[in-house]
């Protein structure tokens, strides 16, 4: 299971929902063989799974989609651009980036996370992230880190660039992550948040027009370089 990949959870109890509910992968931990799902309660299906008592079982379709580009080498002697990413993400759109964290991590980057959401009450899981990588915040009323936009931090004014930038959450966010990317001429990658009823391909309810063309977002995706992408 890779960084960026998801999976599809069948809702069971709930007379609301009858199509599986794809979520990303936040943690993977093989030494506790733990798999980490961070779920927003926003409708029935994720009410009937946040309802979910410990030891109950779960029907999961995974691993799903594709993931982030890893580097292939260690990094840990790389003190060129070539050993930093900036990982991105605003609201529960941060949930895949804890674990591409960890992954880059492990081999020798010590990525730099901006993350971002309304308040201070939807920036989830920091003392995680802190442990991979450093981290800055944004929030739209100031409650933590710097009032705004994750694209209005400081940090896009800061001397020196990335390898890579790597963004998930909300589509008008990833259009302005993109934007500053490519101003900055940095590579990007960006996981899209189509609804994904099936997962496999099959019911084309995720299709994102592309550069080369009509793709499904969960079969070819839901990671994209940007530069695939027609924002």
């Amino acid at each position: 299971m890779l960084p960026g990949q998801f999976v599809e959870v069948r809702v069971d109890g709930s007379s609301e929902t009858f199509l599986r509910r794809p979520i990303s992968i936040n943690m993977l931990d093989r030494s506790t063989n733990e798999l980490w799902l961070l779920v927003h309660t926003v409708g029935a299906g994720t009410r009937a799974l946040a309802q979910l008592k410990e030891g109950a079982v779960v029907n999961v379709v995974l691993p799903l989609g594709n993931g982030f580009t890893l580097p292939e080498n260690n990094l840990q002697n790389d003190n060129s651009d070539g050993g930093r990413y900036l990982l991105v993400g605003g609201g529960v759109g941060t949930a895949p980036l804890l674990y591409l964290g960890k992954e880059l991590a492990a081999r020798g980057s010590r990525p730099v996370f901006l993350l971002g959401g309304r308040s201070a009450g939807d920036l989830l899981q920091l003392d995680d992230f802190r442990q991979y990588g450093d981290v800055y915040l944004t929030t739209e009323d100031g409650s933590a880190g710097e009032r705004g936009f994750v694209t209005q931090h400081s940090l896009w004014q800061q001397s020196g660039g990335y390898a890579r930038i790597c963004t998930c959450g909300p589509k008008p966010m990833m259009v302005a992550v993109a934007r500053l990317a490519r101003e900055k001429e940095i590579s990007c990658e960006a996981s899209l948040e189509n609804l994904m009823a099936c997962g496999l391909g099959a019911c084309l309810c995720c299709v994102e027009d592309t550069t080369e063309g009509h793709v499904c977002v969960c079969k070819d995706g839901p990671v994209f370089n940007i530069d695939k992408l027609k924002w």
